[in-house]
Parts: C-alpha cells; sequence; structure tokens
C-alpha cells in the first residue's frame, strides 16, 4: 500500500486515534456544493477540506485557475483539521479521486509521509451500506508542520526548458479533444505545451471510476521509461495530480507538477501553442 486505499480497509480502521478522514468533494462550476453534499452525509469522523476556499488561492494574473494556497494559511487549516505529521491522513471525494489527489498532492509536497487517497468515492461507500452520518466531528487543533519537497513541483520556466529540449516528458492530463485544440471550455486558448504527451486523467480508472490496480496501471504507463524525468500538467493543476499519485504508485521515482498548468502556461503572451496530435 503505498497511496491507494480500498474501502474496506478504511472501513476496518475507521475510529483508530491516529486517523484522519478528509471529504473533499467538489463539483467545478458549482462550488457550494460538495459542503452542502458533506453536511447531508459523509464518512463518520470526517472533516471537510473545499478546493478552492482551503487548497487553492485567489486568481490572479499568472498561476491558473486553481493556484496552489498560501504555505502557511494551508499548515494553519490542516492543523486545524487535526492533520499532524503523525497522522494517517485518508481522503475520498466523489470525482474519481481528483479532488482527493490534489489534497493528497499538498500533504506529499510539504512533506507528509502517510496520505492515502479511498480507491473508491463515497456513492460506492454509502451504496455497500457503510455507516455515514450528518454529525460534523469535534476536532482538536493541532500544529502541522512543513518539510517542504521543492522537487515535487516545477515552475513555468522549468516547463519552457522542457518543452524545447525535451530534457523531461510533459504529459498533459486533460481530455483529448481539449489536447489536440478542437474545444476549449474553460481557457482563453485550445491546444497544448509544444512536445506533451496526452495521458486523460480517467484513464487511471476502471470504466465504475474506481482507482485501477496497480499491475492494469503499469499496462497504462507502459511506454514511459521508468527513470524518465515526468512533468504532470493539466488545466488547472488539479486533474494533473491523479495521474501524478498512478504514477508514483507504480514505481516512477521522477514525478512533478507544473501547478498552473495550461491556465497558467496560456497566461504568457509568448508561450508557444501546439495542436492536433503534433
Amino acid at each position: 500500500m503505498n497511496n491507494i486505499v480500498t474501502m474496506k480497509w478504511l472501513l476496518a480502521r475507521l475510529y483508530e486515534s491516529d486517523l484522519v478522514i478528509v471529504d473533499c468533494r467538489f463539483a467545478l462550476g458549482k462550488p457550494e456544493s460538495g459542503q452542502a453534499s458533506y453536511e447531508e452525509s459523509h464518512i463518520p469522523r470526517a472533516v471537510y477540506l473545499d478546493l478552492e476556499k482551503d487548497l487553492s488561492s485567489p486568481i490572479t494574473e499568472h498561476g491558473g485557475r486553481h493556484p496552489l494556497p498560501d504555505l502557511d494559511t494551508l499548515a494553519k487549516r490542516l492543523g486545524q483539521s487535526g492533520i499532524h505529521q503523525g497522522s494517517r491522513v485518508v481522503i475520498y471525494d466523489d470525482q474519481g479521486g481528483a479532488m482527493a489527489s490534489r489534497l493528497w498532492w499538498l500533504l506529499k509536497y510539504t512533506g507528509h509521509e502517510q496520505a492515502y487517497v479511498m480507491a473508491e468515492g463515497y456513492s460506492a461507500w454509502k451504496s455497500a451500506s457503510y455507516p455515514v452520518t450528518d454529525e460534523q466531528p469535534i476536532v482538536i487543533p493541532v500544529t502541522y508542520e512543513m518539510k517542504l519537497q521543492p522537487h515535487k513541483l516545477v515552475s513555468v520556466h522549468d516547463v519552457r526548458e522542457a518543452s524545447q529540449q525535451g530534457i523531461s516528458m510533459l504529459l498533459d492530463s486533460r481530455e483529448p479533444r481539449r489536447y489536440a485544440g478542437l474545444e476549449e471550455p474553460l481557457d482563453a486558448k485550445a491546444g497544448h505545451i509544444p512536445g506533451a504527451k496526452n495521458y486523460f486523467w480517467k484513464g487511471v480508472l476502471e470504466p465504475s471510476g474506481h482507482w485501477k490496480a496497480p499491475g492494469a496501471l503499469r499496462e497504462h504507463f507502459s511506454d514511459i521509461p521508468q527513470d524518465a524525468e515526468i512533468i504532470v500538467y493539466c488545466g488547472s493543476g488539479v486533474t494533473a495530480c491523479p495521474n501524478v499519485l498512478a504514477l508514483e504508485e507504480t514505481g516512477y521515482g521522477h514525478v512533478k507538477l507544473y501547478a498552473g498548468s495550461w491556465s497558467d502556461w496560456i497566461s504568457y503572451e509568448d508561450n508557444p501553442v501546439a495542436t492536433g496530435d503534433e
């Protein structure tokens, strides 16, 4: 078990004292719906963290549509949620792990060892008649100490270099039609970063929406050499995170996130744009 746990695993350990369960349900375009869903029902003991209020900063000229949160603010928020460096954190959502993986990545980036995403979403938990509640837990605040891992993150400058020189593999996590520039529902320009290969993030999931087993993930990424330097991006740095998690789960050791992603890339007028399959 590296980064993914099953709901059966969580059920068996639901009341262990070092466990912190985090609900990250969030629907893009309906920002209040995640919190509302949590208040209606959630896994017992779960706290709620919101993609836009807790796991992102406000939008500025650069940095993309979901800029990384201010680290001091994030540390405070994690501490308020009862998370410290000794906690085992299990995160779930109902969006195929996209939102949960964002928090997983932030925890890993800030040096937290024991962070896991639940392989199935909240709907699967509920369908299995596992316990749910509308009661919010009483959380004793703790101090979250950061041990920043800067090697997990790249800047737009690093991405320019990778695109021009081919020193790292660029992996675009968006739908194939957005990658090819055939449509762009969210950002001002359509296309992709020159040199990037397309691995749609939902490729790490089974048709049921649950995460694929390690063998199937290895098969999915079999064209990528194990020792490759990989930079992963998407539209705003959120759905790139399931790909980062899946690559790490299958033994890739040099995986970095371009957090600003496509929405940051096109905020620089001079950055080139590629379309089609190159």
